[in-house]
């Protein structure tokens, strides 16, 4: 048996599978932050922003040269001007003409100034609550500016400012506002809403420890998997695969499986299978009771026995008479060939699990389960013992030393990846021979889904089919070591 692994993180490979996955978790997420993005936007204030334009020149009359260098004046002193605009000499008679009930600190938030690289041009920008008010404030505030730089200018002996200023864009009403900006909220909503939903799906499947497939057993073990049982809504009602139709998934799945555990049971002398799982719910007994059904339908003679003395259910599934059975057989009370009731058409036959003992483990530990065992392996093919889980009680663990090798049955998404690593590290303490694993409830659509397609020969050559087809006989008398060349089906994990 292959020693468990060490659980790892996400690879590479598996992002996408996780993508699909969770794409109804992305797109809510999305959605939902695009109706948040869009609520916030509604709810904001909106700020109209209106601007002016001033012109700054140097007032003389000289020469080309003395322009000149009025005009390299102009632009020296405009970053001065502009530092001016946020002060309160400026501000505070914007605040009495206009009646506002704001500091000059406060405006001074409100407005900027800026000018651009080797030109003498202001533009001042002023926003506010409606249109009007932002237009009214960056005219104020520019006809401010005008006369401050006018009266710092001046020179004191008298005379005119040698620096004049003149609006040259008055401050029109915005149309629109500036914030919020509802277009870009939404994309920028739309975005978040989609991070968010990939971290979401991506924290969740890195945290989340439970088995669903093949992909997540490899986190943790090497064990071969002998096949897959696709979930059927009505296998609970029709848990038998006598009951399913003839090329139905499940009853290709359990043909694969017989197959597979023929290629890992071939070098075994003992004929023994012990069939177990790690906790209760992960489908072992049906899947103990059909795989022994499609061994028998192989033309082998198979018994099955109810090995589970705490929970058993064998009976009810078949119908058959459970009072007694294996645990008559094991106190002495009666032979086991006459505890043996015939099930079906085939060879198959039923030992179900008696009355329910104090002591299950002792029973099933003793000499009499081992001589049990023996004599079964010599009337019989096969010998399918349904167990116990092997978490919650020994009693599995008892019996994996006196058969030939054990399956493991993993219920998807009802085991997390813990619980497997202990089943596992049980089954190694006393050096069970674990033939393989089946996964149960595997998902037939979406992502990790596992679909069938089988190989059906014929007299000639072997064609892909897609339905039920005439296929080749063989003799009811074939034993274990024959391979079933009627049907070989073909797993593929998506």
């Amino acid at each position: 048996m292959c020693a468990p692994r060490r659980v790892s993180v996400l690879e590479l490979g598996d992002y996408w599978r996780v993508l699909r996955r969770a794409w109804r978790t992305i797109v809510v997420a999305a959605i939902l932050g695009v109706l948040i993005s869009g609520a916030v936007s509604m709810a904001i204030k909106p700020t109209y922003e209106a601007r002016t334009q001033l012109f700054v020149a140097i007032q003389s009359s000289g020469s080309v040269q003395d322009l000149q260098s009025g005009n390299s004046f102009s632009q020296a002193r405009v970053q001065s001007y502009i530092e001016t605009v946020d002060t309160p000499a400026v501000l505070q008679p914007v605040i009495d003409n206009l009646g506002l009930d704001v500091s000059p600190f406060e405006l001074a938030e409100t407005v900027e100034a800026r000018a651009d690289l080797n030109t003498v041009l202001i533009t001042i920008t002023a926003e506010g609550g409606s249109p009007a008010d932002a237009a009214d404030v960056a005219q104020a505030t520019a006809d401010s500016l005008v006369r401050t730089v006018d009266d710092l200018e001046r020179p004191l002996d008298g005379g005119e400012s040698p620096v004049r200023l003149s609006v040259i864009t008055p401050a029109i009403a915005p149309a629109t506002p500036v914030a919020p900006d509802v277009p870009f909220n939404l994309v920028l909503g739309l975005v978040a809403g989609l991070t968010l939903g990939v971290a979401i799906a991506l924290l969740r499947e890195t945290l989340d420890t439970r088995v669903r497939s093949e992909r997540d057993l490899r986190r943790v073990s090497d064990t071969p998997m002998l096949g897959g049982i696709v979930f059927d809504a009505d296998a609970q009602r029709k848990p038998l695969l006598t009951q399913a139709p003839h090329q139905s998934p499940r009853a290709e799945s359990f043909r694969q499986i017989r197959t597979n555990l023929q290629f890992a049971h071939v070098s075994h002398k003992s004929k023994a299978i012990l069939v177990t799982s790690s906790l209760p719910g992960e489908g072992k007994t049906t899947t103990a009771t059909n795989l022994a059904i499609a061994i028998a339908q192989g033309g082998q003679s198979v018994v099955l026995v109810d090995a589970d003395l705490r929970r058993p259910r064998m009976d009810g599934y078949l119908g058959l008479e459970r009072n007694a059975g294996l645990t008559t057989a094991l106190i002495g009370r009666a032979d086991v060939e006459d505890l043996l009731q015939p099930w079906g058409d085939d060879e198959l036959y039923i030992l179900t699990a008696g009355q329910i003992p104090p002591n299950p483990s002792e029973l099933l530990g003793s000499d009499a389960m081992k001589h049990l065992i023996t004599g079964l392996e010599q009337k019989f093919d096969a010998v399918i013992i349904d167990a116990p889980p092997l978490l919650p009680v020994t009693d599995a663990a008892v019996l994996a030393q006196q058969v030939g090798g054990v399956v493991l049955v993993i219920g998807s998404s009802k085991i997390r990846l813990p619980n497997l690593q202990q089943s596992l590290a049980n089954l190694k303490m006393v050096n069970a021979d674990l033939l393989g694993v089946i996964i149960n409830f595997l998902p037939s659509k979406g992502p990790g889904a596992y679909t069938y397609g089988y190989y059906s020969y014929q007299s000639e050559a072997p064609s892909v089919v897609g339905g039920p087809r005439p296929v080749a006989r063989r003799s009811t008398r074939d034993r274990p070591s024959d391979i079933d060349e009627r049907v070989v089906p073909r797993a593929v994990a998506e």
